[in-house]
């Protein structure tokens, strides 16, 4: 199973950004990016809202640099495809290695959800006074300047739920200061854009199930001059971030 219509990534310059209105697309709630390519002007869909109530998360992740990711920031400006495996650039939310938290955070939700009674859904587990603990616990290492490799079993982006706005004014802010921005998820069939900019696996019986597949989600990476990376990640809440080897929850 994989996208319809293939996988990659448009890479290029900040060109506009705006915001759909949601009741003209009965509540679906999008963010239009457009950056500038050799080819013309590449669009983006981002969806942060649903009319179903089912909701959205975003996510970033922000201590990354140019080294991170040397496949895509080694390609050319305009759309390129990606095969949906670990050596081509391609993302996946759940095993890219510079996606995941550190090893303490991630055992440690783990351990507050199995003890959570009711059960506590993982994945849409709101930012809560643990991930408040961990950013302390981050900000201590770094004043008493320990090894990065103490700061990298700390590493903690939780996910947020979405309201819509919130999640287009993290990246908005980011947009106008990019050098360089990479959109990746399923081209256009018709015209020069990208959609399906979000989590493609993990989603649960029904018709977009099909599409599910590991190492084909999508993400807007920014990109600052001095080579600062940040990666902007969204799911549907319906969406389970574990999955196996066909992209399918398990």
């Amino acid at each position: 199973m994989a996208l319809d219509h293939g996988y990659g990534v448009a890479i290029g310059t900040f060109a506009s950004f705006t915001r759909e209105d949601p009741s003209a697309f009965g509540h679906w709630y999008h963010g239009k990016l457009r950056i500038n390519t050799p080819a013309g002007q590449y669009e983006a869909a981002l969806d942060v809202d649903t009319p179903s109530g089912i909701g959205v998360s975003y996510r970033l992740v922000t201590d990354l640099t140019t080294a991170s990711i040397p496949i895509l920031a080694g390609l050319g400006d305009g759309f390129t495809p990606l095969a949906a495996t670990s050596t081509s650039g391609a993302l996946d939310y759940v095993r890219s290695p510079i996606l995941r938290d550190g090893w303490v955070v991630t055992r440690l939700r783990q351990w507050l959800v199995a003890r959570r009674k009711p059960p506590l859904d993982a994945q849409r587990w709101a930012p809560t006074a643990v991930d408040k603990v961990i950013a302390l616990l981050r900000q201590l290492g770094q004043r008493l300047r320990l090894r990065w490799r103490f700061s990298l079993r700390w590493r903690s982006f939780p996910w947020v739920p979405s309201d819509g706005d919130n999640a287009l004014d993290v990246l908005e802010q980011r947009l106008s200061q990019a050098a360089r921005i990479y959109i990746l998820g399923e081209p256009y069939t018709t015209g020069l854009g990208v959609h399906n900019v979000h989590l493609n696996q993990g989603d649960p019986v029904g018709p977009h199930q099909a599409e599910d597949g590991i190492w084909q989600d999508g993400a807007v990476i920014i990109q600052l001059a001095g080579g600062a990376v940040t990666i902007w990640q969204v799911k549907f809440n319906t969406q389970s971030l574990a999955t196996n080897n066909q992209g399918l929850p398990v």
